[in-house]
């Protein structure tokens, strides 16, 4: 019976030999016991707790107290420095089966046996709608993340020279750690992720044909992403603005004017067409400075192999999908059929 720290039975022992020599017999006993007592959850569910990073031990025993996982007791700090793991509990995502005990969860903590959970990154999504998802569930610290995400030093470690992130983060599902992976390492994760994409796609070399780098290809990519949801539509789009670009048109493109103004409540206007923004392609000729969000592999291979056709224009069908004309009246009398019209 005192081999065990399950269903309710004690191991003092255990304690005992693990601490050694040199401690009064009754005060061991008293500790061992508590470690060895299964703590009463309430109910018979696996308990989940998340310990953030740099947690120092009291207000890791907290968190676990408010969990129901421990009882406040001076005796659980004594059983983490008899085992020797006050110093050594690891951050993350923890679950627990009902009536754990003391020793248990220190074991658990200490062995760092973490849960991964998914998290996915949409298609398209720019830094800060990123920021603010890890951040309402629980992985990051958002004002942290956005920061690395335009820390030149930071990104310079990445081997980019870059003022910013944006456009470099590979939207997917990824399994992270809660409270184990700090803001750091989840945008390493993410960029070398990208990396992979753009080496897959012959998009690290850019696209020469078009004048466009890296860079380029993923300002491109991003705004393509944002046009249409329509994965079989985006080499149409790629092509409508490849020609542009070749022309020296204006992309005019409203994603990209969306992108540069602050707090944008939802309405595009003729206001905004006309603000003088780094990222209004209808005021300015060629691609934004940069990507305006985080393309997936479809948005950039639609890049990197556009369709064919001398595409100049698009709108919408009102239908999710859009119609593409070759000439301003062709695309003049679309926007009576599928805009004006409808209005």
């Amino acid at each position: 019976m005192l081999n065990s720290d399950k269903g309710g039975n004690f191991q003092p022992l255990r304690l005992m030999i693990i601490a050694g020599g040199g401690i009064p017999l009754l005060l061991l006993l008293w500790v061992s016991f508590y470690a060895f007592m299964p703590i009463d959850t309430g109910d018979r569910s696996d308990v989940a707790v998340v310990i953030p990073p740099d947690l120092f031990f009291p207000a890791i025993e907290k968190k676990l107290a408010e969990a129901g996982l421990i009882k406040a007791d001076p005796r659980f700090l004594m059983t983490a420095h008899l085992m020797g793991v006050a110093n050594s509990l690891k951050a993350g995502e923890y679950i627990f089966q009902p009536e754990p005990t003391p020793y248990r969860v220190l074991r658990e903590l200490a062995s760092g046996s973490r849960v991964q959970r998914p998290i996915t990154i949409p298609e398209g999504a720019n830094l800060k709608q990123i920021a603010e998802l890890l951040g309402n569930s629980g992985w990051v610290n958002p004002k942290r993340f956005l920061d690395l995400c335009h820390d030149r030093e930071f990104i310079a470690k990445l081997d980019y020279e870059l003022d910013s992130l944006e456009g470099y983060l590979f939207p997917e599902t990824y399994l992270f750690e809660r409270g184990g992976h700090n803001a750091e390492t989840i945008i390493r994760t993410m960029v070398a992720q990208m990396r992979k994409v753009l080496a897959e796609t012959g998009a690290e070399s850019g696209l020469p044909s078009a004048g466009l780098d890296r860079h380029g290809v993923l300002t491109l990519a991003s705004i393509v992403e944002k046009e249409t949801g329509q994965v079989l539509e985006r080499p149409l789009i790629a092509r409508v603005f490849l020609n542009r670009l070749r022309k020296g048109m204006k992309l005019q493109s409203d994603p990209t004017v969306i992108y540069g103004i602050d707090n944008f409540d939802g309405n595009i206007t003729l206001r905004h067409l006309k603000e003088l923004t780094p990222y209004n392609t209808y005021r300015f000729k060629g691609l934004p400075p940069g990507p305006i969000g985080n393309p997936g592999r479809a948005a950039i291979e639609a890049v990197m192999h556009p369709a064919s056709g001398d595409y100049y224009y698009f709108v919408s069908k009102n239908d999710g999908s859009h119609y593409f004309s070759k000439t301003l009246a062709e695309h003049n009398r679309a926007v009576y059929k599928y805009q004006k019209k409808r209005r």
